[in-house]
């Protein structure tokens, strides 16, 4: 294999490897938002909430912890958009120079 081909290979297995670590941090922001939003719909169950503050739980205001986590929900998803354009910025990026690659192989 050329060398233009061996750094081809090499920048490829790069973004396959930036795609699967944007995948992972998708999957975190998923279950945070998850998480958030069960947590949101709980409070609207209860007229008392605490929230967790280190290592101990404090009584607070329902209201303030909704818009907390509400705030926290719009976060998660923007992070969810960002990760997802990312991500099919690197897909589009892989797809051209895997025809590259393969084009060159060929070309051998």
């Amino acid at each position: 294999m050329e060398k233009k081909s061996q750094e081809a290979v090499a920048k490829l297995q790069v973004l396959e490897q930036n795609m699967q670590q944007l995948e992972l941090q998708k999957q975190q922001f998923s279950a945070q938002l998850i998480e958030t939003e069960n947590a949101l719909k709980e409070l609207e169950k209860t007229t008392e909430s605490y929230k967790l503050v280190g290592n101990i739980l404090v009584k607070t205001e329902t209201k303030q912890l909704t818009t907390e986590l509400k705030d926290r929900q719009e976060r998660l998803k923007l992070h969810m958009s960002i990760v997802e354009r990312q991500e099919k910025q690197l897909s589009e990026k892989s797809e051209k120079l895997r025809k590259e690659v393969l084009g060159q192989m060929k070309t051998e």
